[in-house]
């Protein structure tokens, strides 16, 4: 590698006054695509190229008329003309695209690097993080930070409702999806690490990204870097034994405070009522109960809800200001996410990609449709998902289901220690358990058992963070109506 040109955070903090013209390399990403849509918004000259542009970020991209090229269109010459080039992680060390980049002659940088020197560093930052429910925190933070007047800045990693997934807001709070997949090809270390954090939400911590990281401990070192260098308080699901494990390391840091939420924690949730239109909830603070009631349904939920109440409640917002600011929330689009009717069954589209939030998703949708037969469709597509790690965990979070359909993943895993997840045999120990399920190897299949069991009414929970075979792109979609079909 020749990184003679790389700018880390501090190197870009101090030429930050003479960077104006910015180009992203690999801008349609969701990550790239929201930092590239910020420093617009921060008054930077953007623009940026891609080999693909998929929606939907490719359409906010082209509403913010931020200007985006085909890689085969940029020559060294042209980005000669930039004062900095943000490289997505898509970018492989040893491939033709970092050669290219390298020899420029260009400062180049990570997104986060960039948007920590070039954004954050000016404004109070709450990162959230974890393996499950970061995006969804995220957003419900923004929401309800928004109902109580303020004007939040946010990145979310997800797709929203008729809002853009960035925005800078006025400096007051900055609400982040903080991820720990790692920057860039020649930056390592998880994105988090440079967000300029003052406050650090952690929903839940177990191992994923097996293609990055090669154990659990090897995801808790990226946290063991992160903790001391935020400024403010914590809090964390305690639930979660390796956060705990964290806790116990740092606690003695008494320019720390910790709170913890959970079921078990003193502090709460406790579910009191649970409706197909909503719930009621109990959370405890000094000593005094206090009950909330919102439109969102199932544990997972309310548990990422209760950390934003928290923290809420941390920054002295009174709890009947807060108890109003939760009672009407949005998900973030693929959570939950009700497409409409196909046949006589209702669509679901969740992006759950790990057992944990599989079963939990199951929990949520079972207790919105209390009675109703519900069809779990489960095409796992994220390196570890496809592999054999989560063999055993996948199988037994799908035995709440009344009916499974398991898709053979779309390409073999990338983890060079674990073998492909066996479809086949998950469909087979399942079917010992008297639940009836049915393999796909490909979108044909997977459509003509959708059909025929479409014909009756069912809740089609469809889960995977990729396309599902092409799914989501085929006919089907176009057969989906508002009503359900006789």
């Amino acid at each position: 590698m020749n990184l003679e040109n790389k700018f880390d955070i501090h190197a870009l903090s101090l030429k930050k006054s003479i960077i104006k013209r910015v180009f992203f390399f690999r801008i349609c990403g969701s990550g790239m695509g929201s930092a590239a849509c910020l420093l617009k918004e921060k008054g930077y000259d953007v623009e940026g190229a891609d080999r693909e542009f998929s929606p939907p970020m490719s359409n906010y991209l082209a509403s913010t008329k931020i200007k985006c090229y085909n890689i085969s269109e940029i020559n060294k010459e042209y980005l000669q003309t930039f004062d900095l080039i943000v490289v997505g992680n898509v970018v492989g060390r040893n491939s033709p695209d970092a050669k290219f980049i390298e020899n420029c002659n260009v400062p180049f940088a990570s997104f986060p690097a960039t948007l920590g020197a070039l954004i954050l560093k000016e404004q109070k930052v709450i990162g959230i993080s974890g393996t499950h429910g970061k995006t969804t925190t995220t957003y419900l933070l923004t929401q309800i930070f928004k109902n109580l007047g303020y004007n939040p800045g946010y990145l979310i990693g997800g797709i929203i409702n008729n809002n853009p997934p960035s925005r800078i807001g006025d400096g007051n709070y900055f609400f982040i999806e903080s991820d720990e997949y790692d920057s860039a090809y020649f930056e390592k270390i998880s994105k988090f690490r440079m967000y300029c954090l003052d406050h650090l939400i952690l929903t839940s911590l177990e191992f994923d990204h097996g293609d990055i990281f090669p154990d659990l401990e090897a995801i808790k070192d990226q946290f063991r870097a992160l903790i001391p260098e935020v400024t403010s308080d914590f809090i964390f699901n305690d639930s979660y034994p390796a956060i705990i494990d964290l806790y116990n390391e740092f606690k003695d840091n008494e320019a720390h405070k910790y709170f913890f939420y959970s079921e078990q924690s003193e502090i709460g949730p406790r579910i009191v009522s649970a409706y197909s239109t909503g719930t009621v909830f109990k959370m405890t603070f000094e000593n005094k109960p206090q009950i909330f009631q919102t439109n969102l349904v199932g544990l997972q939920n309310i548990l990422n809800l209760s950390a934003c109440i928290i923290f809420a409640y941390n920054e002295g917002i009174a709890p009947d200001k807060i108890r109003e600011a939760v009672k009407n929330l949005e998900l973030v689009q693929r959570r939950q996410d009700i497409r409409g009717f196909y046949k006589k069954s209702l669509v679901i589209d969740d992006f759950a990609h790990h057992p944990r939030s599989v079963s939990m998703t199951i929990n949520s949708i079972k207790t919105r449709y209390p009675g109703k037969k519900l069809c779990s469709v489960l095409c796992a597509a994220s390196a570890t998902a496809r592999s054999s790690v989560f063999q055993e965990e996948f199988t037994n979070s799908l035995l709440e289901s009344d009916l499974v359909i398991v898709v053979r993943p779309e390409r073999p895993t990338s983890i060079k220690t674990a073998n492909d997840l066996d479809t086949e045999k998950m469909v087979a120990a399942i079917k010992t358990k008297s639940i009836p399920a049915y393999h796909a190897e490909n979108l044909k299949e997977l459509q003509s058992l959708i059909d025929k069991i479409s014909q009756e009414e069912t809740i089609l929970l469809i889960m995977s963070n990729s396309t599902c075979h092409g799914l989501w792109e085929s006919e089907f979609v176009d057969q989906i109506t508002e009503k359900e079909n006789d």
